[in-house]
């Protein structure tokens, strides 16, 4: 499973309206804005190169501490309000709901997929992507 199916699944489980992979992971590729579609690791990019309290924060979730919270505000000037707008289309929900389930989903999944203080990389990662599956879906039951 790719970061990309994992966030899927999330989504999935999280926002009602994204009730079908295809829709979701759509609604995910407007995330990013390059054109090979949600990349995680350039959402990391543009938190860390955000103002210094949503770069300390982006680095509380990349490391193996305490995660701090993110406001759907930080959120918008990080990720940018047309992308957002453009994801929560794609749903058919707000942007103002769409931004908010945002701020607490996008953390956790780049808390759920670094160790160390680095996003997970390697090409034999299946095994910890199917743990960070379960351990998402249990915690959203």
């Amino acid at each position: 499973m790719t970061f990309k199916g994992l966030a899927t699944q999330v989504l999935m489980s999280r926002i009602e309206r994204a009730n079908n992979s295809d829709n979701a992971a759509a609604a995910l590729d407007k995330l990013s804005g390059s054109s090979r579609g949600f990349d995680l690791a350039e959402i990391v990019s543009e938190f860390q190169g955000g103002s210094g309290d949503v770069a300390r924060k982006a680095k509380s979730w990349l490391g193996d501490g305490p995660n701090a919270p993110l406001s759907a505000l930080q959120l918008q000037d990080a990720i940018g309000r047309p992308k957002i707008a453009a994801f929560a289309k794609k749903l058919g929900m707000d942007s103002d709901e769409a931004t908010e389930k945002l701020a607490k989903i996008l953390p956790e999944l780049i808390d759920k997929s670094s160790q160390g203080g680095y996003l997970i990389n390697s090409v034999g990662k299946k095994r910890f992507l199917a743990g960070l599956t379960s351990r998402f879906l249990k915690k959203s039951a």
